[in-house]
């Protein structure tokens, strides 16, 4: 089965910037969209930034300018480079990939990787 694994979140001070990764493992698949949520206690799960087989992005309003996302197919990685981080900024981060195996397509979560943005 597909594996997502996150990375890069942590303390940072407002302004400052984080680089998270999600590395996606297993075998017989391709991926199709990757995207990246976030969440905070009591709050629903908000839909970050997305990118495309293609390599079109889309963004939050919350977020554009500021936040970029990419992919790195040959890794089956997609990144989110977060910069001028804000304190509403903090959050949980996730990142779900749409992937084909077989003739069947799943969509897949990573684990969580915890963003924290002091004042």
């Amino acid at each position: 089965q597909v594996q997502l694994v996150e990375s890069g979140g942590g303390l940072v001070q407002a302004g400052g910037s984080l680089r998270l990764s999600c590395a996606a493992s297993g075998s017989g698949f391709s991926i199709n969209t990757m995207e990246w949520y976030r969440q905070v206690p009591g709050k629903q799960r908000e839909l970050v930034a997305v990118i495309t087989s293609s390599g079109s992005t889309n963004y939050a309003d919350s977020v554009r300018g500021r936040f970029t996302i990419s992919r790195d197919n040959a890794k089956n990685t997609v990144y989110l480079q977060m910069n001028n981080l804000k304190p509403e900024d903090t959050s949980v981060y996730y990142c779900r990939i749409t992937a084909t195996q077989a003739i069947r397509t799943y969509q897949y979560w990573g684990q969580g990787t915890q963003v924290t943005v002091s004042s």
